[in-house]
């Protein structure tokens, strides 16, 4: 501070002798962004994928003698389109004489795609050019920061089974099936959870003898229709569970598309399947696969209705008539309604292991339900059947 007088006597040309100066002022507090102090000038990293947290840090030094009040910081952001979006933030703790405040803000990077800037401002001033506490400068009290954010374009991948298994078009299903439904996304931040609804993921039934697809609703009739199973983590799963029950014999079709929380479609088109159903149990004739065959042979068949046999029974012969083989139902694995290629296969060895010589061999199959012969389902190579016994041929 500087003080000047200037001092005129016209008479005796004498200056004045000033005994004492004395200025009387309210000293006000400074506050300054300090990029260097602490290192603490930062965003998280320059370029971030959408969906994740943008880390702001701003060092605030108090660079004066005097104390100041609890500190308003005002933080917005100017995206790519020079938008002003104001992010709310509260006041800090008082910043006393010569401390350093680290001020930090995190927010969601969702909205802001592409080159943004993020400007922060301590000891803002209001609508009427007027700071909320008063201070000496006001020019270094301003920080700004460039950050782009990574635009989610990637498709989530949807995926649908049919009691476990991805199914052929026009397979046959269960009357009961339980149709599982996921949509798998990429990004780790933007998770398919609690806030995902029907918008997200719509389904759609065509049943037997309709000209248009109803939409399967997630209640109806009060009765939950479709459970579905939140995203939890950073692999971005969302599931569905569809446990209908078809009690119309025919074809049906089902419609599915799915979205992620950027919008971003499964597919340009919706994934559709048509699949058959057939209420009463059923079995086709059971072919060996490959035939001939020379070290081994799976078991196809087709099964219709809503039961599993819980008996089944195929017995290998000779042409003479002689069993030297029996495959129960725990030895063929897990078979199911539809389409079914055990996981069982025949070595051509007989019930202690031996080695069987090249040649026909015949085989016969048994399956009931409770009890009960399953009824056989007539196909195109029903022909090669006699009194429903098969010929497989083993050839080394």
């Amino acid at each position: 501070m500087r003080l000047e007088a200037w001092e005129i006597d016209s008479t005796t040309f004498t200056p004045a002798q000033i005994s004492r100066w004395q200025l009387i002022f309210t000293p006000v507090p400074e506050c300054a962004v300090n990029p260097k102090k602490g290192n603490y000038f930062s965003v998280q990293n320059d370029s971030i994928n959408e969906g994740d947290s943008v880390h702001y840090a701003v060092a605030i030094e108090n660079i004066s003698a005097f104390d100041m009040d609890s500190l308003k910081v005002d933080y917005w952001v100017e995206d790519a389109s020079h938008t002003k979006i104001t992010l709310v933030y509260s006041r800090q703790d008082s910043l006393r004489a010569g401390e350093v405040l680290l001020d930090t803000i995190r927010f969601s990077s969702v909205g802001y795609p592409n080159l943004n800037s993020i400007w922060m401002t301590a000891n803002p001033k209001n609508n009427l050019n007027i700071q909320d506490q008063e201070e000496q400068f006001y020019f270094n009290n301003f920080s700004e920061r460039s950050f782009f954010v990574t635009e989610d374009i990637t498709n989530p991948i949807l995926d649908v089974t049919f009691d476990g298994i991805h199914i052929l078009n026009k397979d046959i299903v269960s009357p009961k099936p339980s149709i599982v439904i996921t949509l798998d996304d990429e990004n780790p931040f933007l998770l398919l959870n609690q806030d995902i609804d029907t918008a997200n993921i719509q389904i759609s039934l065509l049943t037997p003898n309709s000209s248009s697809y109803h939409v399967v609703n997630y209640v109806e009739n009060g009765v939950e229709n479709l459970k579905w199973y939140p995203a939890a983590d950073e692999k971005n799963t969302f599931k569905i569970e569809y446990l209908p029950e078809y009690k119309e014999d025919g074809i049906y079709k089902l419609k599915v598309q799915g979205k992620d929380k950027s919008s971003n479609f499964s597919g340009d088109l919706s994934y559709e399947i048509a699949f058959e159903v057939v209420n009463k149990s059923s079995i086709t004739n059971v072919f060996n696969y490959p035939n001939p065959f020379s070290t081994k042979t799976h078991f196809v068949f087709t099964l219709t209705g809503a039961d599993i046999p819980d008996q089944f029974q195929i017995q290998i012969m000779t042409i003479t008539g002689t069993v030297v083989r029996e495959i129960g139902l725990a030895e063929l694995g897990i078979i199911r309604i539809g389409n079914n290629t055990t996981e069982f296969f025949w070595d051509g060895k007989d019930q202690f292991g031996d080695q069987l010589a090249n040649g026909v061999y015949l085989y016969k199959v048994s399956a009931k339900i409770n009890g009960e012969s399953i009824e056989n389902r007539g196909t195109a190579a029903d022909k090669s059947f006699k009194h429903k016994i098969g010929k497989m041929y083993l050839m080394r």
